[in-house]
């Protein structure tokens, strides 16, 4: 397993990183989650992610046992914050109260003393920016958390944040976007403004949910048991990707991927990975063989020319509007 700086802090992460969403306390049964879990530890992964809404708090909860008796300091454990986790006014956004109250649940069901990277999960239009801000570097400083990141801001929300945390004299170094050969949208204007500031992308669904990996197929059915069945979010999540004419040009890079010796998957994993902004991609997986699978993408030099012509056939149907960034911060707390 590779590892890379993330942005431009001394902490390093997995290229390769495992995330719970949709999967942890939620898809899969506990003993199966764990065994994903010691299947990405065997395989090298140290950084880890989730976050506070997944499965209603329960991945946590799930992930924090999974990992009880690794090395604490060997590990990258990362957590988000923003949406719901109760019932009360209170419980969402990025106000001082619920970032404070927040941190310590997250710590408790990780079961850890700190994160070593706290996010926001989305923008806050209902709170200054600067209350958020303040909240995140009395985490820092309080040693809760050693870095902070963000995740789906726009070029220019980024901006704003990071200049109060250097003010503040936070270390604010990650975002984590989606980001895959089908939803390019962060590569016009927020990965130029984090090359800038010295921030990395931790990205998300870097297989398009799925889709990447070829198994679904123009036509017919999704499999049994695959994201696009999950009634707990999968099948919403997955959308406009289960096109056929989406699914059609994907099955067109079965033969570029077997010319590098990959599966499709593992090919659009190392596609991401390409991109010198990207500090980690995240994987998750139902299976401890899916991780395996692909781990395997992990230290992958595409050939150019290979590289080019799987963009060329995706090129019709991948997102590229930057806009689509802004689409992602609600116009309200949910």
């Amino acid at each position: 397993m590779d590892h890379r700086h993330l942005g431009s802090s001394g902490m390093l992460v997995s290229e390769i990183a495992y995330g719970n969403w949709l999967t942890h306390g939620s898809q899969v049964e506990e003993d199966r989650a764990t065994a994903c879990v010691r299947a990405a530890l065997d395989a090298g992964i140290t950084t880890f992610d989730t976050a506070d809404v997944y499965a209603a708090t329960r991945a946590e909860q799930v992930l924090g046992r999974a990992l009880r008796g690794e090395r604490r300091e060997g590990l990258v454990i990362s957590t988000k914050v923003f949406f719901p986790t109760g019932d009360g006014v209170n419980d969402r956004g990025l106000s001082r109260k619920h970032l404070m109250e927040s941190i310590h649940g997250s710590l408790r069901r990780l079961g850890t003393d700190h994160v070593d990277l706290y996010q926001a999960h989305r923008f806050d239009l209902r709170t200054p920016l600067e209350e958020t801000m303040e909240a995140f570097a009395d985490i820092v400083h309080a040693g809760k958390a050693h870095y902070i990141g963000v995740s789906e801001w726009t070029a220019e929300q980024i901006r704003r944040g990071h200049a109060l945390a250097r003010e503040l004299r936070v270390p604010f170094v990650s975002n984590q976007p989606q980001y895959s050969m089908l939803w390019r949208v962060i590569e016009a204007d927020v990965v130029p403004t984090c090359e800038e500031l010295g921030i990395g992308q931790i990205v998300w669904s870097p297989l398009a949910q799925g889709v990447l990996t070829g198994k679904y197929l123009p036509g017919t059915r999704p499999p049994a048991g695959s994201r696009a069945t999950d009634r707990n979010g999968g099948a919403r999540s997955i959308g406009d990707f289960l096109r056929d004419e989406v699914l059609t040009r994907v099955r067109e890079l079965e033969p570029l991927a077997a010319a590098a010796g990959l599966t499709i998957a593992q090919f659009a994993v190392a596609w991401v990975l390409r991109n010198p902004n990207v500090s980690a991609a995240i994987i998750g997986g139902t299976t401890p063989e899916q991780i395996r699978e692909n781990v395997r993408a992990s230290g992958v030099r595409l050939d150019p020319a290979l590289v080019a012509q799987a963009e060329k056939i995706l090129s019709p149907v991948a997102e590229t509007d930057p806009a689509l960034t802004s689409a992602e911060t609600p116009d309200r707390r949910p």
